[in-house]
């Protein structure tokens, strides 16, 4: 990949894809604009060299038709507020009226074009919306590590029709984090996955265990590793089907010679709702009318000890259901203790749609080395997976 910190191109058209799926509310306001201000950097830097700079995005998914909900309208204010300057915005992203806007526009102007997905071309890759896209402008930069690992026309497809493409700050910032983690980690290296589900999550884990020293389970996944092991949990989340495969996964881990670390109690509660009736209990006997929310005190001194004695930290998803307040206690601590570690020398890596939310919530954004924007694309990546929409930029 070529970096956009290598360029030297003056008075071009450049078309830039970002990731600006952006959280809104119902009155369409921004209620976390950090992959916004991720792209900042590579935006400013190609508007320092005068340049017209066509910006396009997808947010949420309309399933290709217009949504008055997912239209970039509603971050055009913030974004130029951001820039300090007036960002025109288009309607549509290919066609006529879009090349005859770009011809109108000024060097240094910005052009955010309409939602990307509103065309259904867009996420199946199709061969002519992407070539359309690229009879927008001269060179092509991709900042938008997010979606890298899917095959869109905006970011895999359309990059073959630019003889000139580079890879932005924040996708090579990205990468570059990713790689220190994985490549060259200091050792001890250890991998902290949470969240409610082990589907999605299984490669991932299997592929860690060829790299990591301990491996840490928590969040709602890990109930199914305890009833793998024979354990009574309630009425606690539990993927049946996937019972084997975490059996499987116990069974790699002790033959690689990788610690793997589950919870040993769990907060408890009769129903999913902060105000249920609550108790903790080991987590290998949880009451049958009872479900488990969060890890409990013993499972966050065992599993802060391994945080604080490594020197490579990757945490992709929460411990517990830290949205509510009766049950954030075990990804708070985890965070502290991933913070604590950071401040001692290690190097973290955060990722994934909750991790990063509970980074905010807790106000600990400053705490880590590195928070990844990008959710799958992060996991495809730890899998060892390379990434379609960086392919695109090397080819």
């Amino acid at each position: 990949m070529k970096p956009v910190n290598t360029l030297s191109f003056e008075k071009k058209v450049v078309l830039l894809r970002v990731d600006f799926n952006v959280p809104l509310n119902s009155d369409f306001k921004i209620l976390d604009d950090t992959r916004i201000l991720s792209a900042l950097p590579t935006i400013k830097k190609i508007l320092n060299k005068k340049n017209k700079l066509i910006i396009m995005s997808h947010l949420g998914r309309p399933n290709g038709r217009f949504e008055e909900k997912f239209s970039l309208t509603h971050l055009v204010k913030h974004l130029s507020n951001l820039l300090k300057k007036n960002v025109l915005f288009s309607p549509n992203c290919v066609g006529k009226p879009v090349l005859d806007r770009i011809k109108n526009m000024s060097y240094g102007d910005v052009l955010l074009l309409e939602n990307l997905r509103f065309h259904a071309e867009e996420k199946s890759g199709n061969e002519a919306f992407a070539k359309e896209l690229s009879k927008l402008a001269d060179i092509y930069v991709n900042d938008a590590f997010g979606v890298c690992h899917r095959s869109h026309a905006s970011t895999t497809v359309v990059a073959k029709y630019f003889k000139e493409k580079f890879s932005g700050e924040l996708l090579e910032n990205e990468v570059a984090a990713l790689e220190k983690a994985l490549k060259k980690p200091k050792k001890p290296l250890t991998a902290i996955i949470g969240g409610a589900k082990i589907k999605g999550k299984v490669d991932v884990i299997s592929s860690l265990l060829d790299r990591v020293d301990n491996l840490i389970i928590g969040g709602g996944m890990a109930y199914t590793f305890i009833k793998a092991k024979g354990g009574n949990i309630g009425n606690s989340l539990c993927e049946k089907e996937k019972i084997p495969i975490a059996s499987d996964l116990i069974k790699q881990a002790k033959e690689k010679g990788v610690s793997l670390f589950l919870p040993v109690d769990s907060v408890n509660a009769e129903s999913f709702n902060n105000n249920a009736k609550r108790e903790v209990t080991d987590i290998y006997n949880i009451s049958n009318l009872f479900m488990g929310l969060d890890i409990g005190e013993k499972t966050i001194s065992s599993f802060s000890k391994i945080i604080l004695t490594s020197k490579t930290i990757i945490w992709n998803g929460p411990m517990g259901v830290f949205e509510m307040s009766n049950f954030q206690n075990g990804t708070l601590k985890i965070l502290e203790a991933i913070v604590l570690a950071t401040k001692n020398g290690a190097f973290s890596v955060v990722g994934g749609g909750d991790s990063v939310s509970a980074i905010k919530k807790f106000d600990y954004s400053e705490g880590v080395s590195y928070i990844s924007t990008g959710g799958g694309a992060m996991l495809e990546y730890l899998e060892g997976k390379r990434l379609p929409g960086i392919i695109a930029l090397e080819n």
